[in-house]
Order: structure tokens, then C-alpha cells, then sequence
């Protein structure tokens, strides 16, 4: 039981038995002393005693725990969560020493040991950005041969989950939602013809023809469905769309082919980290109220595989239907006149609903932005029921629930970086939050936290920070 316990935890309880230990023992000694003394009239001077000598041996432990604590306890807990982040999340500042300074050489061994670490995390990353290239190389050539081809292409697993889709087709999607690997096909085309379509396919093995419906159920769309050969899934050519794409402009792909061999659902609590689809948000207000204040700016970003999704973003400004403070627009920069003619919060919350599908929700400080958007599910008519993770939660369990939690704190720590204009925006704070996050879950998993349900029991054990808003 005692393992499951942080180690200041565990030197506090240490003390504390101190403490119980010799008062115990002092208690007893004064006791022992009183009856050989033979002599009642005693009796308050030995209390008057005990009382001294228990107080003043109970601060002195609560001094010594305390000295302990900062200069012990806290250090060996901020070592090891640096040298967590630059074992796991590709940490290369130095590290901290200072705090570690009464450690003896633990802290400069642990520095030397850092140091290795990132020498061969860098020659790593080296063989890794090599490969990278390669493959971008690779697939900026597919791109501009796809150009010359007329065509919108989507890439779907047999359970019609989004696979891939090229800018053509994201084009297309981007008319009624915008574009989402691992998206259900259905949030963009009519489920019936698709199934249809998928049915014919399965029983001949060949390519089929097949008329379309959109979402709506109205619009008509001329289309063609491919059999990928001995992998698993399908091609869908899209062929009556015809978008407006400057011949020389390629078009880029957005793709994870690991989608085609999806594992079965199951419960967000036993999925593996690693394998959650996660949207990062955050929100610009007129306030810091969130029972009256109202939301002027959403801005969101995609994750899924531990990496950021490039491109697949949402970024609105909302009319919050009151005037907004000009302190307010001083920190984040959004004024009356840009926010006429956006969309109000209903149709903006509907879209973030719509982005937010089938995901994890993150955000930093999670219930203050949670609940500007849950005081107004009924007018979106949408249930705010997604999954949530807390990057402050986050915070506290990898670093300490001492250390500071704040956003630029943990961007400083993690070594990301938040370009000065972006700072106090929706979109900016979004993808900061995001690049946190990327580093943030191989430091999870080696903490031993597998599964979105580890992530979240251990999180609920630091609730006097933040509340838990997960059901």
C-alpha cells in the first residue's frame, strides 16, 4: 500500500510516527518516573512536565519535517521528474541543480547521467529527423502526383473510420465539418448508401459504382468504391466533386495508415493512451466569471497517435452578445468590431461539438472553460459529456502538486515554446497546450499509467487542485 504513495507522502508519514513514537515514549517515561517518586503531591508538576516536553518534542519533529521536506523530499521528487522529461520527453535545457543542492552528488550525478541521456537522445532524433525527411520527401512527391489527378480521395477502414484524405477531398469535407482522421465517414455522407455501397463491395470483391448521398440526405454525389487489395478497407473517389484548386497548388495528404487495423472498442477507461484521439482547446472570454461572462474566441487542435494532427484545427471568434471590456480585450486582443458577424455561441459550440467527436477533451485549467460551454448545452442543444483531461492534473502528477502548474510554467519546463502573438489567443494557447501534451504522455506511460483509466485515478488524487470533471 505504502508504494502507491508519493515519497513526500511517505517521509511525512514517516514523522508523523516519529511524533506518535515519542510521545509515546516520553509519555511513558514520566509515567514510570511518577509512581517511583511515591508522592501524589508531584502529580502536577510531572503533567506540567509531560505537557512541555511533548509540545517541544512535537515542534521539533514538525521543524525537522518541514527542513525535510524542502530540502530532502521536494528535490528528489524535481530531479526525478527532470530526469523523466529529458529520458522520455526529449527535455534538452539544463537541468536544476540548485534546488538539489543539499543532496550531495546525487544532483550532479544525476546531471551526468542527463547529460548522456541527451547526447543519445540526440543522435536519436538525428537518425529519426533523417527518416522524417525521407519520408516527407516521399510524400511530397505522392502530393504532386495526386495534383495532376481531378480527383477527391478518401481512404476508409472497414468500420468506415477516416484513414486518409487528400486536399481535394478535405475540401469537400470542409463543407459540412471539418476534416477528421479517424472521423466515422457517416458525419459527412448518409450511412445507408455508404453501407449500401460497403455490402455490394464485400459480396463481388470489385470495384463499385455508387451514388451517394451527403449527410443532409439531399445532395447527390457521384462516386466510386475500391477494394485496397489484401489490406483491409477501402478507396472512395468522389467524382462529381469539383472544387476550385489552382492546377499548380498540390494537394496535401493527411494520413495514418495504423487506422486500418484499429483494435476493437472498448470502454475510455481500459483504452491505451497511446491509441486515444485527444482535442486541445482553449477559450478567450469577456471575463473570469463563467457564470455570466460569455466565450469570444475557440480555438482547438487534433491529436491522435501522441502527434498533433497538421491542419486539423478550429479557430472562431464568437459574438458573446454583450459588449466586451476593454481590460479584457487588452489581454487577448479581440474587440467588439472583430467579433461582428461571428457566430454566436450556439453555432460555434455546435461546431466545436461536432470537432470534439468520438475525442478526449483537453484543456489547461479544464473546468473553468468546461463551464462556459456546459451553462450553454441546452441552447446548443448537445451533451457535454466527453471524456476531459486536465493538463494543471497532468501537471501535478509528474512534477509534484507543489511545483507551479500554470501554462508558461509547464511550457518553460517542457521545453515549448509560445510565439509572443500567439500568447492570450484561443489557437495559440491550444497548440502550446497540445505540444505539452505530446511530451506529457511518454512521461505517463513510463510512470507506468497505460490506460486513459490509470491517467485518471491518478489524477483524481490531486482534486484539491482541480476538480475532476469526468463522470
Amino acid at each position: 500500500m505504502l508504494t502507491n504513495l508519493s515519497l513526500r507522502v511517505r517521509v511525512f508519514l514517516f514523522f508523523v510516527l516519529m511524533a506518535f513514537g515519542g510521545t509515546a515514549v516520553a509519555g511513558l517515561a514520566l509515567y514510570v518516573g511518577y509512581q517511583r517518586a511515591g508522592s501524589p503531591a508531584l502529580l502536577d508538576a510531572f503533567v506540567f512536565s509531560g505537557t512541555l516536553t511533548i509540545f517541544g518534542l512535537l515542534a521539533l519533529v514538525v521543524g525537522v519535517w518541514l527542513l525535510f521536506d524542502e530540502n530532502v523530499a521536494k528535490p528528489i521528487e524535481r530531479l526525478a521528474a527532470e530526469m523523466r522529461a529529458r529520458a522520455h520527453a526529449g527535455i534538452q535545457n539544463d537541468m536544476d541543480l540548485e534546488a538539489a543542492r543539499y543532496l550531495g552528488d546525487l544532483a550532479p550525478a544525476a546531471a551526468g547521467l542527463a547529460g548522456q541521456l541527451s547526447d543519445t537522445t540526440l543522435e536519436t532524433a538525428q537518425t529519426v529527423a533523417n527518416e522524417t525527411a525521407r519520408l516527407a520527401a516521399d510524400k511530397d512527391r505522392l502530393s504532386a502526383l495526386l495534383t495532376d489527378i481531378p480527383l477527391a480521395m478518401i481512404l476508409v477502414s472497414p468500420s468506415h473510420q477516416i484513414v486518409l484524405y487528400d486536399g481535394q477531398a478535405a475540401e469537400f469535407l470542409a463543407q459540412i465539418a471539418t476534416p477528421r482522421l479517424n472521423a466515422s465517414l457517416f458525419d459527412y455522407l448518409d450511412k445507408a448508401t455508404v453501407e449500401a455501397a460497403y455490402a455490394n463491395l464485400v459480396k463481388t470483391g470489385m470495384e463499385v459504382t455508387c451514388p451517394l448521398l451527403g449527410h443532409d440526405g439531399i445532395q447527390h454525389i457521384d462516386a466510386r468504391m475500391k477494394p485496397l487489395g489484401n489490406a483491409s478497407g477501402y478507396m472512395l473517389i468522389l467524382d462529381s466533386v469539383t472544387l476550385d484548386v489552382a492546377p499548380e497548388a498540390q494537394r496535401p495528404l493527411v494520413f495514418d495508415f495504423d487506422l486500418l487495423e484499429q483494435r476493437a472498442a472498448t470502454p475510455y477507461d481500459a483504452r491505451p493512451i497511446e491509441d486515444l484521439c485527444f482535442v486541445v482547446f482553449d477559450t478567450e472570454t469577456t471575463g473570469l466569471l463563467p457564470h455570466k461572462d460569455e466565450i469570444v474566441q475557440i480555438g482547438a487542435v487534433r491529436m491522435l497517435r501522441g502527434r498533433i494532427i497538421e491542419g486539423e484545427v478550429l479557430n472562431t471568434l464568437v459574438d458573446p452578445g454583450m459588449p466586451i471590456p476593454p481590460p479584457s480585450t487588452k489581454v487577448h486582443g479581440v474587440s467588439d468590431a472583430m467579433v461582428q458577424g461571428a457566430p454566436n455561441i450556439r453555432d460555434a459550440g455546435r461546431s466545436f461539438h461536432h470537432f470534439a467527436r468520438d475525442a478526449v477533451i483537453v484543456a489547461h485549467n479544464a473546468p473553468f472553460d468546461m463551464a462556459f460551454l456546459r451553462r450553454h448545452a441546452k441552447r446548443m442543444d448537445v451533451a457535454w459529456d466527453h471524456p476531459i483531461l486536465d493538463t494543471v492534473l497532468l501537471s501535478a502528477v509528474l512534477f509534484g502538486a507543489s511545483e507551479s502548474h500554470t501554462l508558461d510554467a509547464l511550457c518553460d519546463r517542457l521545453d515549448v515554446t509560445i510565439p509572443a502573438a500567439l500568447r492570450h489567443t484561443a489557437l495559440g494557447d491550444a497548440q502550446a497546450t497540445a505540444e505539452v501534451l505530446t511530451k506529457m504522455l511518454p512521461m505517463l506511460k513510463a510512470r507506468n499509467f497505460e490506460t486513459f483509466g490509470d491517467v485518471i485515478a491518478e489524477t483524481r488524487k490531486h482534486g484539491r487542485l482541480l476538480q475532476d470533471l469526468n463522470q
